[in-house]
């Protein structure tokens, strides 16, 4: 979908998410006490419907800042025959409205957290890209490490080993962008008025939207851990839901079993949120419970 980039306004600056959600009530603190603990500054949360309490808890947390969007909308044209989906014009609408105060806006669901591997924030990460209107986090793949039951403690201690390879059904990217420089929008890469069909690593390397090439699949600097099954329970959880993207409940199931394969065939032992956290202080479950109580 393509967009006329936006004026930026004086004095922007910071890092803001925006995320489409559905009935994340179980996820979405833990989801936001991890971000605002790297930096993040303002969240923009797209409702699609939930019908549980993910609204109030996103509300409930003190000292972050989230603005909820009730978002049920689908757009499509006869002739020529187009359909956008809800997640792409959502994406569209909050560069729109909210994207001229800031310097980066992430679009990340909220079973995927960014890691800053060294650096405090995730602003901090990003400061050597100067220039870089798009950067592209590749997806680093979490499987459910033996939880059947839904664990008590937070995702980042309950799911700690991941596919130690990033190709085929398990890499795709999520992006960071400079909101007031997007030309295009899709849920999985954009286009930049600076940068047109290319995009940047976390380090700064550049590639084109096709991402393919091995040595462009970084996590330096940044991780984008995907918790993408959680438990078993999540995932009979998550297959009830359908996709915002649109994709039949079959075709969702059928993809999932066959990344959770994947991922499970080359498992491999990663704490980097869990370092990042402790970097902040943060040792246990219990204290990061404790955050913006």
């Amino acid at each position: 979908m393509r967009i006329d980039p936006v004026v930026p306004q004086p004095g922007r600056g910071g890092v803001a998410i925006m995320s489409v959600v559905k009935n994340e009530a179980r996820h979405i603190q833990d989801w936001l006490r991890f971000h605002a603990q790297a930096g993040v500054t303002d969240f923009f949360i797209y409702d699609d419907g939930s019908d549980d309490d993910t609204v109030a808890r996103a509300r409930a947390l003190v000292g972050v800042n989230v603005v909820v969007v009730p978002w049920r909308m689908t757009g499509s044209f006869r002739k020529p025959q187009a359909h956008f989906s809800r997640q792409v014009l959502a994406y569209a609408h909050a560069l729109e409205n909210f994207g001229p105060a800031f310097r980066w806006m992430a679009f990340v669901d909220v079973d995927e957290y960014i890691v800053p591997q060294e650096a405090a924030t995730i602003a901090e990460a990003l400061a050597p890209l100067d220039g870089v209107t798009n950067v592209s986090l590749p997806w680093t793949m979490f499987g459910p490490n033996g939880h059947v039951d839904r664990p008590a403690v937070p995702d980042p201690f309950a799911y700690t080993t991941r596919a130690a390879v990033r190709a085929d059904a398990i890499l795709n990217f999520k992006c960071i962008v400079d909101p007031c420089d997007v030309s295009e929008v899709r849920i999985h890469r954009f286009q930049t008025r600076s940068l047109l069909d290319r995009t940047s690593n976390d380090i700064g390397q550049l590639s084109d939207n096709a991402r393919r090439a091995g040595d462009f699949l970084s996590n330096s600097s940044l991780q984008l851990n995907h918790y993408f099954t959680r438990s078993d329970a999540d995932l009979a959880e998550k297959l009830s839901k359908g996709a915002v993207s649109g994709v039949s409940v079959d075709r969702r199931r059928a993809k999932l079993e066959e990344k959770r394969a994947l991922v499970e065939a080359t498992a491999v032992e990663d704490l980097s949120a869990v370092a990042f956290l402790r970097r902040k202080g943060v040792h246990t479950p219990g204290d990061f419970r404790k955050l913006n109580g």
